[in-house]
């Protein structure tokens, strides 16, 4: 069971600033646009959205597909709706991926297992969007990095 609680945290003002706690206890302040010290609350679906497919492809690409992934990224953009709800109806997400000798195959495979068996936030966000994803491959330039015939060997 997930559980999180927000309180107001200056109830006698008109801001409309809360902390939030998680039940792992990590605390965070949301906030809208006019109070500006936090996310808010939406922000938070595009975030954990990035979040998810990211825990997921990157273990996909390092434990299933042995890559040598130096970096990663993913970043999400979200419509949503002009009226309230204003629910997200169509979602970019791009991966890059950097690293040495990146597969492009185990990248889609990965993409496609967080979309389609792990992501429970991408499952929750497909039921008002439509999710468009993409992603490239930046290859790893930092020489000390490289991975040494040894370093493969031993």
């Amino acid at each position: 069971m997930i559980i999180a609680k927000v309180l107001l945290t200056q109830p006698l003002k008109a801001e409309r600033q809360f902390v939030a706690t998680t039940g792992s206890e990590h605390h965070m302040l949301l906030d809208d646009a006019a109070g500006s010290t936090g996310p808010k609350p939406v922000e938070l679906v595009a975030v954990g959205l990035a979040g998810c497919t990211a825990f997921d492809v990157i273990t996909v690409l390092r434990q299933k597909y042995h890559q040598k992934v130096t970096g990663y990224e993913v970043r999400v953009e979200a419509d949503q709706a002009e009226r309230p709800p204003q629910v997200f109806t169509s979602v970019r997400l791009h991966h890059v991926v950097t690293g040495f000798e990146i597969d492009p195959t185990a990248i889609q495979e990965a993409i496609r297992l967080s979309e389609e068996k792990y992501c429970s936030v991408g499952v929750m966000v497909k039921q008002t969007a439509r999710l468009h994803t993409t992603y490239e491959i930046v290859e790893e330039k930092t020489p000390w990095l490289a991975p040494t015939p040894e370093a493969v060997q031993g």
